[in-house]
């Protein structure tokens, strides 16, 4: 207000400076409107397409100074969104020819799981749950605390046929509702199996220990998918996707991407 003139007609272009894939464009629109200015929003891009450095991503119309107060917002939701869908990208690259599927996990940002969730989708992830509302997922922390109280340590498959029997008791919880099961020793994963669980997550095992899960789980019920997790990265994604697991969850593709360099010129 204290420089830029009133009325002054400007025209502004969202320039990539680095090469990426597109997640959050439509929201540059919602985020005009929501601002409350006048501006002419033309998209060049669409999500989940790959760009490359100086290309135009959006160009915006209207008074200088609206143009100007978007634009560090609009650049904020873009760079990160667009940061999350190009590391994600590049790790589904990692598994190209495999039939691994990459996951995201819950390690959000308050308040944007779902964006950066939609970006994940955008760069070539998959989702996993959303919450702890949409799929039960029995880790190390729920036994001990049910040991602590009751004194009784249950077994993965005590554990699996438990929740199965709460589910069964609610009358709002889906019919398929989704049972998945942390465990850390093949000694665990077989008794496992032995109560159908539809996912079972194997926490930092080795490749070779991976590569025996698949063995025993092949052997005792292909329809249970196996979910490998913990400090998975670039350089080990590829290995730990050749021992034949199902599923690669990495928190790392939400906690730790970076914004994308974006500008408006």
């Amino acid at each position: 207000l204290a420089v830029v003139p009133p009325g002054l007609p400007a025209s502004a272009q969202i320039v990539a400076r680095v090469s990426g894939v597109a997640a959050g464009i439509d929201l540059i629109a919602w985020i005009v409107e929501t601002i409350g200015v006048d501006l002419s929003v033309e998209l060049n891009i669409s999500d989940s397409d790959h760009f490359d450095p100086q290309q135009i991503l959006a160009t915006l119309a209207g008074d200088a100074r609206d143009v100007l107060t978007c634009e560090r917002t609009i650049l904020n939701f873009l760079g990160r969104l667009c940061g999350i869908a190009t590391w994600t990208a590049q790790h589904v690259a990692v598994l190209r020819g495999l039939t691994t599927r990459l996951y995201d996990t819950r390690k959000t940002t308050p308040g944007w799981r779902r964006l950066e969730k939609y970006a994940v989708h955008c760069g070539g992830g998959h989702n996993h749950r959303s919450g702890l509302y949409d799929a039960v997922l029995i880790k190390d922390n729920h036994l001990a605390c049910h040991a602590r109280s009751t004194g009784q340590l249950l077994s993965p498959s005590q554990a699996i046929e438990q929740t199965r029997n709460f589910l069964a008791e609610q009358p709002d919880a889906a019919s398929d509702a989704i049972v998945e099961i942390e465990v850390d020793s093949l000694e665990q994963l077989v008794d496992a199996l032995t109560a159908a669980p539809d996912i079972v997550l194997l926490d930092n095992m080795s490749n070779e220990q991976l590569r025996q899960a698949v063995e025993l789980r092949d052997a005792a019920n292909r329809g249970v998918q196996l979910e490998a997790s913990g400090g998975v990265n670039l350089q080990s994604l590829r290995g730990i996707a050749e021992t034949g697991v199902d599923r690669i969850s990495v928190g790392a593709l939400t906690h730790s991407a970076i914004n994308l360099d974006l500008g408006l010129d």
